[in-house]
């Protein structure tokens, strides 16, 4: 994710989102988060978010609170706190309902005070042997999901991009609308509009749909485009997309055979 973003997302030590704002334009975080959900309303998951501003190039003298909840409520956030604001800022946030934070106490490890809290162990005589205990084995973490479902229509104008993993949508994309993935992008739906997989340089990724009616295809930056409408052997059936060929790849569009 660019660095230069209005508008991005990272976890904390607690079960919040750290949402850090570049800018408090209410028209500049709409179109940022248009970018990164596709305008889905619960993209979220209903998660709280810290509104993070330590990084803000630029900071009016007011900004509409009121206003940038109710934008990030759309996608399924809520805003609980601010972090880094100037003092005059901080104290209308607090007015609107968004107290103040420090940085500490997101990375704060949320057992950290249960750890104090715990008492001692009890005291063992030195002449008594410990029973000897095996070592716990280690608590492998759980991998990060491959795939994003997508069960809501794409209107023109909508986006959704599946970051680092493949996309599965089982609705609809409208013309004027565009799914992207890393990965593959499979679409049991009509697609009418943009797909483009393999969007960070994925070479083996591929595009499947059961009915091809698509505005423009692409894997890893190579693309085609239907101005003139899908070749009748294709249009309207299931179809895949993938890049062949020994040397030079070349965006190859097929047939696709479901049993």
């Amino acid at each position: 994710m660019a660095k230069d973003l209005p508008i991005q997302f990272k976890g904390t030590a607690l079960k919040i989102i750290q949402a850090q704002l570049r800018t408090a334009d209410v028209a500049l975080l709409h179109a940022a988060l248009a970018d990164l959900t596709g305008n889905s309303p619960d993209f979220f998951e209903n998660d709280l978010a810290v509104l993070d501003f330590s990084n803000a190039e630029s900071l009016p003298e007011s900004a509409d609170w009121p206003a940038i909840r109710q934008l990030l409520r759309a996608s399924g956030l809520h805003a609980a706190a601010t972090l880094g604001l100037p003092e005059g800022l901080a104290a209308a946030a607090e007015q609107a309902g968004l107290p103040t934070i420090s940085a500490s106490a997101l990375s704060r490890p949320a057992r950290a005070k249960a750890a104090e809290a715990a008492p001692p162990p009890p005291a063992v005589a030195e002449s008594t042997p410990l029973p000897a205990q095996e070592a716990a084995p280690a608590r492998v973490p759980e991998p990060a999901p491959r795939t994003i479902t997508l069960d809501k229509p794409l209107r023109s104008g909508q986006r959704f991009y599946a970051k680092g993993c493949d996309l599965i949508v089982t609705a609809m994309v409208s013309a004027g609308a565009e799914v992207i993935a890393d990965g593959n992008i499979h679409v049991y739906a009509p697609l009418r509009g943009r797909a483009l997989a393999g969007a960070s340089g994925d070479k083996s990724a591929r595009i499947f749909t059961t009915s091809l009616e698509a505005e423009l295809v692409s894997v890893a930056g190579l693309y085609r485009t239907f101005e003139a409408g899908v070749p009748a052997d294709l249009a309207r059936q299931p179809a895949t997309v993938s890049l062949s060929g020994d040397g030079e790849p070349r965006l190859t569009v097929a047939p696709l055979a479901l049993r």
